[in-house]
């Protein structure tokens, strides 16, 4: 059976399929179907507060690993992503990298800061959250990045995912939170950033290290996937204003995130726009972003920095969020190569071939080498 075939064949299935899954029998587990409980109940799984019997919560490594690891397992994803971030990067390349990542960025952060002075910054236009916006924004899919600018860009084009993975993660959408005025202390700063910074130290120092972890950037996407899906309600995903602001989410990210890098490529004389058309995109592993932001509220709170209330207000938006942003990946999942594939046809009859690498100095034909 090609069950990951299958997985994969659905943009970002590796976090949506599980996720999807894991709201379905949590789902089911909210139904409390008689003769599930009944079942339950014969195999001796002890019933939850309110005197019922569920899937998810039969105790052991099981509930650990299917229900409550989810925290666990990001902190353990963002580890093994920080030790991939690779400080030896070409000049070209790390030019490009900083533009796209800076571009992308600052494009979400401006749409969440407007948002939230337009509408209700927690719950507004379509049950949009500044978190929501600015995580999907912000968070690109570096694999597809990566597939894209392989075939249609050239090798600094590729070369800059290895500056992109510096917004893997909320961290950025933390700090952007603390920009708009939520009162996150250092601590809380620390307690989403270390994991990273821990593996990209160890990454860089020791190659072998950075190899080992590299499955990590991988394997627990899943896990987690399936722990937040644990929590959600199936009915999300069918909502019809969960559903429009989903693909909303995916449209601006494409089109403002994609035609920000643009316009910055061109104000710094590259003359193939392919990257920042492949950046235009959300991450699936950006889902999780909203549960590590509650986790880090509830840090704040702990710290007197944040009252119990607003702690409890990004906790009260974590499955909305992140069935919006399962959404915006599969949307910017299909729309991204295609507008990959128009830039690329655009560009052939202005005469530019994307796989060169041209000199910015004379903005001409001529190739350059660079150092990767």
């Amino acid at each position: 059976m090609k069950i990951k075939q299958s997985i994969e064949k659905v943009p970002g299935g590796l976090m949506v399929v599980p996720l999807l899954l894991g709201a379905l029998i949590n789902t089911i587990d909210q139904l409390h179907i008689p003769f599930i409980m009944d079942f339950l109940k014969v195999l001796g799984v002890a019933p939850t507060e309110e005197g019922n019997y569920e899937m998810l919560k039969i105790g052991g490594f099981s509930e650990a690993l299917f229900k409550n690891g989810s925290l666990t397992l990001i902190a353990l994803f963002l580890f093994c992503c920080g030790s991939q971030m690779n400080l030896k990067v070409g000049g070209r390349a790390l030019k490009k990298g900083v533009l796209l990542t800076t571009s992308k960025y600052l494009t979400g952060l401006a749409v969440g800061v407007v948002f939230g002075m337009l509408f209700d910054p927690m719950n507004g236009l379509l049950g949009l959250s500044t978190v929501a916006i600015i995580a999907a924004m912000t968070n690109g899919n570096g694999g597809m990045y990566a597939a894209l600018t392989g075939q249609y860009g050239n090798r600094s084009d590729v070369g800059a995912v290895s500056v992109l993975s510096l917004n893997d993660g909320p961290f950025f959408t933390l700090m952007a939170l603390g920009m708009m005025g939520s009162s996150f202390p250092v601590i809380a700063f620390i307690a989403v950033l270390l994991p990273i910074a821990i593996g990209m130290i160890l990454g860089n120092l020791d190659p072998e290290i950075r190899e080992f972890l590299k499955p990590g950037e991988l394997l627990p996407v899943p896990f987690f996937a399936f722990a937040l899906g644990a929590g959600m309600n199936l009915a999300n995903f069918f909502n019809p204003e969960v559903v429009g602001a989903g693909l909303l989410l995916g449209v601006l990210t494409v089109v403002l995130t994609g035609g920000t890098g643009i316009l910055v490529f061109k104000l710094f004389r590259e003359k193939s726009q392919i990257a920042p058309v492949a950046e235009a995109s959300t991450a699936g592993n950006a889902a999780a972003t909203p549960a590590a932001i509650a986790a880090a509220a509830t840090v704040a709170a702990g710290s007197g920095m944040m009252t119990a209330a607003e702690a409890q207000s990004y906790q009260d938006i974590v499955n909305i969020a992140t069935a919006q942003i399962s959404i915006a990946t599969l949307t910017t999942a299909v729309l991204c190569p295609v507008a990959v594939i128009l830039m690329d046809n655009y560009q052939k009859k202005k005469g530019i071939d994307a796989k060169k690498e041209y000199d910015e100095s004379s903005h001409a034909g001529k190739n350059a080498s660079i150092d990767l």
